[in-house]
């Protein structure tokens, strides 16, 4: 690999001079993350109702104790034998995630639209123990936009990230954030997708540090490389 050799003063030169963009960019997240808690809450008048091992539970349920609650959208068609593997690749992450986050008042919970044996027999394979709750005799995953029916995507572009997209698969994955008041009352807070969902899956931080990067492939796709963690060689 060719790549320019420097001396230690060089180097030590440009490094201070990435410091300054990389404080702008710290800077930046912040005011970020301050300008997504200040947008207006939407308050959700369905009951949603989902599949469980604990039998058929609320979208309140899915709090639990807690006044916040995370849904990831994860992509899980009823044809399929396993999940997505970037879903896969991002919920590796939540398990060890969620030890701390629970204690700071925040609950999490994957929702996908098929059947909760599936979900199960998927989730001990991979060894979760996160909630993971079926949505597939629901109207959740069409409502936040992460489902359309073959008719819808034979019909043109469907609303999939806040703009009209030409999509072919009837899921997609993406984050919604939800509060729920002292009465009860929840509100939808915020929801994200595409590679947005790249911001919790902190494999990536570790490889934008190296060297190489993340070492995806010539159209930035990750499957170069990407496995569910039980396939990989070794």
């Amino acid at each position: 690999m060719q790549h320019k050799i420097g001396t230690h003063d060089e180097w030590l030169a440009a490094r201070k001079k990435l410091l300054v963009k990389e404080k702008e960019l710290t800077h930046a997240r912040d005011a970020l993350a301050a300008e997504r808690r200040a947008l207006p809450w939407v308050k959700v008048d369905k009951n949603y109702v989902f599949d469980s091992v604990k039998g058929k539970v609320s979208l309140a349920d899915l709090f639990e104790t807690r006044s916040q609650l995370m849904i990831y959208h994860f992509m899980y068609l009823p044809e399929w034998n396993a999940g997505c593997t970037g879903c896969s690749f991002l919920c590796d992450h939540v398990d060890a995630a969620r030890r701390h986050f629970e204690h700071n008042d925040l609950s999490f919970a994957a929702v996908s639209r098929t059947p909760l044996d599936k979900i199960e027999a998927y989730k001990k394979r991979m060894g979760w123990s996160f909630n993971w709750v079926s949505s597939l005799n629901s109207d959740f995953n069409y409502d936040f936009h992460v489902s359309w029916t073959k008719e819808e995507l034979a019909a043109g572009p469907v609303d999939y990230n806040f703009r009209p997209q030409k999509l072919s698969i009837e899921d997609m994955h993406g984050e919604s954030m939800f509060y729920k008041d002292k009465d009860g009352t929840i509100y939808h807070t915020y929801s994200s997708f595409e590679r947005a969902g790249e911001e919790i899956a902190a494999t990536y931080r570790f490889l934008d540090l190296a060297p190489l990067g993340r070492n995806e492939g010539p159209d930035g796709s990750m499957t170069k490389w990407m496995r569910r963690h039980d396939e990989y060689d070794n």
